[in-house]
């Protein structure tokens, strides 16, 4: 798949922006703080919608429209996405409302598909990205929610299922949560927390097993990336799944083995479900005195191994670097292999970070892809051969223009 046109309207630094893309490589170059990030940023958001960098959507808003005085202020993300079988139009509406001449307002979004509302999860899958970020680290460094919002957002977007069950499960935590403290303070039933508690374990069991499954299959293929074209058969790598079924949170043997057995394909789901089960009852009274659910997927952790140990606490920062390159060519292989079309390649600044040999591997895969957006501050870093092969654009100040070595006309 690829984005032959993309429109966007009030989006950071963008007042307005109409680009047509095209299949292959585009490489964005510019001077930092002018936009690079900002395009990448929309395809992304348009993907997933998710940010990779705002705390809260309404940041994504250009600033100017947003200190107008306008009552209605929308930012528009439309793609025109070209896959195997058709043409699709993708939009994402930010809207903000003001009440009167008041700052404040209501904000909500939008989703459309070939101009038709959908829900935001009804989106997903419609476009399918792998992004590259320096900060990507922090997936080895960072906390276990970071990890869990990886998986998330990559399972998210090719299994349909999997994004409803966690979005199912993760109203039932909050309701579950919400009874459990007024249990505390004294206000409510007891009677009615099992009704909470079953569904609880059969969305959790759900996820607990697509993810275990998830990990596995991009493990092998991380390990093969790793071992064969980043560190030419020096080191291995595995990634290890805890879900987390002990309140105290910490990183036991159980959990560990329980990690092992999810991944090896060898639990049904309704074994799953007598384990989930029994972790939730056993933590119930810690949890009604806490006022939270204490195990359960949304305190699952997965983590890389180097050479069988963890590579958060004894890895060098190269080793941890090609540890994520590995990871994120994999996905590109997974996503490939389970939805039958490339993903389209987001690259932010990452090619500076990295040496000759995993420069090299890398632009290989960006060179093999059917789209790859790239940015980067001095296109000389690329070799002649990269370059004369890709798509360059000059982004400044939120404008687009053609290289002038192309001869083609400003946008």
């Amino acid at each position: 798949m690829y984005i032959s046109h993309l429109s966007l309207t009030n989006f950071r630094n963008y007042g307005r922006l109409e680009l047509e893309l095209s299949p292959g490589a585009t490489l964005l170059y510019g001077q930092n703080a002018q936009g690079k990030t900002n395009l990448l940023e929309a395809v992304y958001y348009l993907a997933t919608t998710r940010s990779p960098h705002a705390e809260y959507d309404n940041q994504l808003l250009n600033w100017d429209a947003g200190q107008s005085e306008e009552l209605v202020v929308v930012g528009r993300l439309v793609a025109q996405v070209q896959t195997a079988a058709e043409m699709k139009r993708l939009e994402m509406r930010l809207i903000l409302e003001r009440n009167g001449r008041a700052r404040q307002g209501s904000f909500r979004r939008e989703a459309l598909v070939d101009r038709r509302k959908m829900r935001l999860m009804d989106l997903l899958g419609h476009l399918r990205v792998v992004l590259f970020l320096p900060e990507d680290v922090q997936l080895i460094t960072g906390s276990p929610g970071e990890r869990r919002r990886y998986m998330d957002i990559t399972l998210c977007q090719i299994d349909a299922a999997y994004c409803r069950a966690l979005s199912q499960y993760n109203k039932v935590l909050e309701q579950r949560n919400a009874l459990l403290r007024q249990i505390a303070e004294g206000s409510g039933s007891l009677d009615v927390l099992p009704v909470f508690t079953d569904k609880l374990v059969n969305l959790g069991s759900q996820i607990l097993r697509r993810r275990a499954l998830f990990l596995a299959e991009l493990a092998r293929e991380t390990q093969r990336v790793h071992y064969e074209l980043l560190t030419n058969g020096r080191e291995t790598i595995r990634l290890q799944y805890v879900p987390r079924l002990a309140g105290n949170g910490t990183v036991e043997e159980e959990s560990v083995a329980l990690g092992e057995w999810l991944q090896a394909a060898e639990a049904s789901l309704a074994t799953i479900k007598t384990r989930l089960a029994e972790a939730v009852r056993q933590a119930q009274p810690a949890d009604i005195a806490r006022g939270a659910t204490s195990v359960g997927p949304h305190r699952d952790d997965w983590r890389f191994l180097l050479n069988g140990r963890a590579l958060s606490s004894y890895g060098s920062r190269g080793q941890q670097r090609t540890a994520i390159l590995a990871l994120k060519m994999a996905e590109i292989s997974w996503m490939t292999a389970v939805t039958g079309e490339q993903p389209i390649l987001l690259l932010d600044e990452v090619v500076a970070e990295l040496d000759a040999q995993r420069r090299a591997a890398l632009l290989q895969t960006v060179q093999s892809a059917q789209q790859a957006i790239l940015t980067a501050t001095d296109p000389a870093m690329f070799t002649a051969e990269f370059l004369a092969n890709a798509v360059s654009l000059k982004v400044e100040n939120g404008r687009i223009s053609y290289a002038e070595s192309t001869g083609s006309p400003d946008q």
